[in-house]
């Protein structure tokens, strides 16, 4: 096998190792169903963070949810120190987003979880 042969492979070998690793780390972070994490903010142990764009959030959010946008999480998460003991449930328009928001302040310390279906799923089940 030639050299540029081993280093190909290698780096198909490295790039599917970080995808598989990175799939993995994204199915340990909790997926709650609206009620759920209605219920986790109702006993006071949870927080709702909305990771969209402050237009997207303009055409309506959670009420008392707090908003960090995506691209800002990281450099921002300062500011939810104060939720430190909660846990930090992030939501989108649809919950594929927000699990990349929920992945990144999980690796910052905090404790972190996703509302399925985003808040698309939240309006559908009736909640408010």
């Amino acid at each position: 096998m030639e050299a540029t042969q081993v280093l190909f492979y290698t780096f198909v070998a490295l790039i599917l190792f970080l995808y598989v690793r990175r799939r993995l780390f994204l199915r340990s972070l909790p997926q709650y169903t609206p009620h759920e994490a209605a219920e986790k903010v109702k006993q006071n142990v949870a927080v709702l963070l909305d990771v969209r764009t402050p237009d997207k959030r303009r055409l309506g959010a959670i009420k008392g949810s707090l908003h960090i946008p995506l691209h800002e999480v990281r450099r921002r998460a300062g500011g939810l120190e104060k939720h430190r003991n909660k846990e930090i449930i992030c939501y989108c328009a649809t919950g594929s987003r927000s699990l990349s928001a929920a992945a990144t302040l999980k690796k910052l310390g905090f404790t972190t979880g996703n509302l399925k279906g985003g808040i698309g799923e939240w309006k559908l089940s009736g909640l408010r």
